[in-house]
Formats: C-alpha cells, sequence, structure tokens
C-alpha cells in the first residue's frame, strides 16, 4: 500500500485550455507560473485497487484524460482501477488555477480458477422466455444502481468489513467455470458466514437499490458511497433497508443467505466504480490522505 504523496507541481497540458483555462496568463502571471493545485493519494495501485485523493475542492478529476467528475466539497476524490486495469493509470485534477498529474504504476492482480458444479441450468444457462425477460428487468434495475451520483465523499472515513465472522470462500477476480461452462469472471469476494449473521454496512452512503428477490443475486442491496462508488451485497435471506436510505457505517443492512445463485450460506460482496470492477477488501483498512 503507498502512502500519502504530495505531487509536484506542474504547467497547464494542452487538454486543461482546452478546458477553458487561461491561454496566456492570470494575474499578470505566465502560465508556467501559475501553482499547481495540491494533490494527496493514498491507495493500493494493482488491479482490482484503487486510491483516494486529496485534492482543491470540486476540483475537476481525470483519469487518462477520462473525465470522472469532481471532488467533494472537502477535496477528496476516488478513482478506481478495473480488475484489467493497463499496467499504467495518469490521475489529473484541474482548477481555475492550475493542474496536477501523476502516472502510477498498475501491478497485475493474482487471479485463480473456480470451478462450480451441479447448479440448476436456469441458473447457468437459461432458456425459458419469461426467466429470460425477467434477467433482462432485473438487468435494467442493476444499472439504475450502478448509476447512482450522490454528491458525497462517504469513503473518506475508510471501510470496514460488512461481516463480525467470516472465511474468504472464492477470491475476487477468479474465472469461473460454472456447470462446465467458462463465465465472465468472478467479480465479488464470497465470505462464507452462518446464515442470518448481520451484514454491517462497511461505509456510509444511500442505498441505491434494493431487492429481495433477484434471480441471480437473490437478496440484493446496492450502497451508493460517492463518486459513483457502489458496493453490492449478493445472495441475503433478509433485505433491511430499502432505496433512498441513508446508511452509517456498521449498521445492520441485512442477514446472510443463499439466494440466486449460491450453493452455501455466504456473502458475495461486489464493489464497482463509474464501469470498472473493484475488489472491495483492498479498500478495507486503507486510510485516505491528510493533505500533510
Amino acid at each position: 500500500m503507498a502512502g500519502p504523496e504530495p505531487l509536484n507541481r506542474m504547467p497547464l497540458n494542452r487538454r486543461a485550455m482546452l478546458g477553458g483555462l487561461a491561454a496566456t496568463s492570470l494575474a499578470g502571471r505566465a502560465f508556467a507560473d501559475v501553482p499547481a493545485p495540491p494533490l494527496f493519494l493514498a491507495g493500493r495501485y494493482r488491479q482490482g485497487g484503487d486510491a483516494i485523493g486529496l485534492t482543491s475542492p470540486r476540483a475537476r478529476v481525470f483519469v487518462d484524460d477520462e473525465p470522472v467528475g469532481t471532488a467533494s466539497l472537502n477535496g477528496f476524490f476516488f478513482v478506481g482501477f478495473d480488475r484489467d486495469a493497463k499496467p499504467e493509470t495518469t490521475i489529473t485534477v484541474e482548477t481555475e488555477l492550475g493542474v496536477a498529474s501523476r502516472t502510477l504504476a498498475i501491478a497485475g492482480g493474482d487471479f485463480d480458477i473456480q470451478r462450480i458444479g451441479g447448479l440448476p441450468p436456469n441458473l447457468v444457462t437459461p432458456t425459458d422466455p419469461a426467466l429470460l425477460e425477467r434477467i433482462k428487468a432485473e438487468a435494467a434495475l442493476k444499472a439504475a444502481g450502478y448509476a447512482s451520483r450522490i454528491d458525497g465523499d462517504y469513503f473518506r472515513g475508510g471501510f470496514a468489513m460488512p461481516l463480525k465472522t467470516w472465511r474468504l470462500s472464492a477470491r475476487f477476480g477468479g474465472q469461473r467455470i460454472l456447470n462446465g461452462l467458462p463465465q465472465t469472471p468472478h467479480f465479488g469476494s464470497d465470505l462464507a458466514a452462518p446464515a442470518g449473521s448481520p451484514i454491517l454496512a462497511p461505509a456510509g452512503g444511500v442505498v441505491s437499490l434494493s431487492n429481495p428477490a433477484m434471480h441471480y443475486e437473490g437478496g440484493l442491496t446496492m450502497i451508493d458511497h460517492g463518486q459513483g462508488l457502489i458496493t453490492l451485497y449478493l445472495h441475503q435471506s433478509r433485505v433491511d433497508v430499502r432505496a433512498g436510505d441513508t446508511v452509517a457505517q456498521g449498521q445492520v443492512i441485512g442477514a446472510v443467505g443463499m439466494t440466486g445463485r449460491a450453493t452455501g450460506p455466504h456473502l458475495c460482496w461486489r464493489m464497482r466504480w463509474r464501469g470498472r470492477n473493484l475488489d472491495p477488501m483492498l479498500l478495507v483498512g486503507l486510510q485516505p490522505p491528510t493533505g500533510r
């Protein structure tokens, strides 16, 4: 894990100028003399990992030149590195006064192969037209949950584990082979625990989806922690919150079960940031930068 690290100041680049910044001078000073905004990062720079940044309030944030929103009123922002992230990622912040940027080396992930057999065919290769329509409708519900963008930075308080007692039964990112058929990678961390174990919100946020009976996910809750950082809690036997609820870290949001596509009681804990699939375990215990 890399600790908080200040970034060097640099002159404005071409993209920043195209974004509407002054092209020649500001307050009588040449472009290169304008101070860049502060930029501190703390994170786990690997595939499936993440970074929490601290900069000027409402600074614009870019990842590999793609705009990904603005820093919070407190100056915090979040960046996630997809399971298949490239070896390098450039994070840039802009204000009306300047720009700061840094390219990070992203380590490769360690992903295994997970073989699961004996699943009912309708949970692997469904063919019933009515079920396919249901799956399509549920995909739209999840897409809406992922699209939530609350104006907050609940992630800056750090993340805790969602279960008090658990055993890691399947790691994030493994290639799934279900009933002998290769599937997409497993984008969650499976935490085996007794049925009925309380599930705790690992950080504060706003519930963006709550459904007790999804076909694949079973009891499902999605929480928006701010800036597009969404966590998911699958296979619940009981869902205790509703869409729109604000939850606090440590609050009970449901109970462990084996609903949906599950072979035993466990919590499948997932995390996504703006279409990028992340390992939620890598955010646990990460301390945000302090600016010092």
